[in-house]
């Protein structure tokens, strides 16, 4: 059984350390496409780099690249791991453990309970799955791991109804259970609240003061643990390595949006003694809340606070226990078709839905339905009045050339910006954001930002769902906190 965190051959880069991987003059190419070209890289003991670049320009294929997922179409690609000099990539996909959204998306749409201990005894292995019964050995690295991240509370959760956060939480862990060489992570601290990306912060500064190497692809730099950080900017499949200077970010004044004297006082949506349940335990509630015309909502509140929930709740994804009672006073009929058509949604768990093999035109164009899935509409069922909006607010968000991707082939910043343009497409009545501006480069958040008055001028309401000051857009009228299921205004 190996340490908690490995100790690899020397543990600082500037002594004679042999590198883990070595890149020579490597090229990748993904569906046909090369995704990276002449790369030229090593990484040593004890290095912590950062990844940056827009969206779709290579780095989530870079971390593929280093662990073995994604192979060289030329180029050559060495390891040296555990004191032997190898070609194969099979141990460096257990000792390059990763965190990600996908890996992310494939343990919430897996059909089987799988608890939070299960996720992490898989990662002692390197297997997706925990098939056995562990041995006293596992159970003391499981141990050391849970203290070291403070999940005890959560062991026992079905890992698909936990928060982002507690998810994220939760694949740090696994990913530290079989004791790396080098720990790859992207895009890392988005979804987090500010005391837990500290937190997981003072982890990795823990995990890197043992010689493991460390590898974030960020659009947030400045959210980045304090190392001595190399920067590495990847963008159009090149890559160069440029100096680093910790940013400081612009202070931001919190939001503190308060009731407006023009608001309106008729309801939208209605809730009374709501509470949610997700596999027996209490996501939310009970909550009474009434989001009134004319309103525009920003939801805050810690990891685990219920803020997705109540977001997918008023999407009509999930339904108050008995007692509790929602209404959309909005529509005629609360059936799933209309609520699909009249509130524009966007969060993680669509992004898993929708990361499939039809186009982006067949994505936007669904909105207009409110079909899902294989239902999603073909771009000939689309009107021309219809195909005309798809143009217009792709040309607004800049995803013109995606269209005609299919949405499994893209990068995750990509695929939010097309899941954007769905939800807004159709003009709703309602727009929930959940984190909706996570893994988007600084462009694309402003095109968001752009995007937004217009719609809330035409009659759009919006719910943001937000953990950064910055995230919030300007013209939101009231503030929604929520702590554990509670709530504040």
């Amino acid at each position: 059984m190996p340490p908690l965190l490995a100790s690899p051959d020397v543990h600082h880069p500037q002594t004679a350390a042999r590198p883990l991987v070595t890149l020579q003059d490597v090229s990748v190419t993904q569906g046909g496409l090369t995704v990276l070209s002449g790369l030229n890289f090593q990484l040593f003991p004890g290095e912590a780099w950062l990844l940056t670049g827009p969206n779709g320009g290579g780095k989530s294929s870079f971390l593929g690249l280093l662990r073995g997922e994604l192979s060289p179409m030329s180029g050559t690609r060495r390891y040296t791991l555990e004191g032997q000099e190898r070609a194969s990539a099979v141990r460096a996909r257990r000792l390059f453990p990763l965190v990600s959204p996908m890996q992310e998306a494939w343990f919430l749409t897996r059909d089987w309970v799988q608890s939070v201990r299960d996720v992490l005894l898989a990662g002692l292995e390197g297997e997706m799955l925990n098939a056995g019964e562990p041995d006293s050995a596992a159970l003391a690295r499981l141990n050391e791991v849970v203290t070291l991240t403070a999940l005890e509370p959560l062991l026992e959760r079905d890992f698909r109804t936990l928060s982002h956060g507690q998810r994220r939480r939760s694949l740090l862990a696994r990913a530290l259970m079989p004791g790396p060489a080098a720990l790859l992570l992207d895009e890392f601290t988005d979804g987090l609240s500010v005391s837990a990306r500290a937190e997981l912060k003072t982890v990795l500064e823990g995990v890197a003061a043992r010689g493991v190497a460390l590898v974030l692809a960020t659009h947030r730099p400045d959210e980045a643990p304090d190392l001595p950080w190399r920067r590495l900017e990847i963008g159009r499949g090149t890559v160069a390595e440029r100096p680093f200077t910790p940013a400081t970010p612009e202070p931001v004044p919190p939001p503190s949006p308060s009731r407006s004297e023009i608001a309106g006082t008729e309801p939208l949506v209605t809730l009374e003694r709501v509470s949610v349940y997700r596999n027996g335990h209490l996501a939310l509630g009970p909550l009474d809340w009434v989001w009134r015309q004319r309103e525009h909502w920003l939801l805050t509140g810690e990891n685990g606070a219920g803020k997705s929930t109540l977001a997918r709740l008023v999407a009509g994804e999930f339904h108050p226990a008995l007692g509790g009672r929602l209404t959309r006073h909005f529509l005629n009929r609360d059936l799933l078709s209309e609520r699909r058509r009249h509130i524009g949604v966007v969060g993680a768990e669509l992004s898993i839905r929708q990361r499939q093999g039809w186009t982006g035109r067949q994505l936007i164009g669904s909105a207009f339905t409110g079909s899902e899935g294989a239902a999603a509409l073909s771009t000939a069922a689309l009107t021309t009045a219809q195909g005309e909006q798809v143009q217009a607010v792709a040309e607004e968000l800049g995803v013109q050339d995606l269209l005609a991707r299919p949405a499994d082939t893209l990068s995750q910043g990509q695929l939010g910006r097309l899941l954007l343009a769905r939800a807004v497409v159709h003009r709703p009545r309602l727009l929930i954001l959940d984190e909706a501006l996570n893994f988007l480069d600084a462009g694309a958040q402003r095109q968001v930002f752009r995007l937004l008055p217009p719609l809330m001028e035409a009659g759009t309401h919006l719910l943001v769902v937000a953990h950064r000051p910055q995230d919030a857009p300007p013209g939101l009228t009231h503030h929604l906190h929520l702590e554990a299921g509670l709530h504040r205004r």
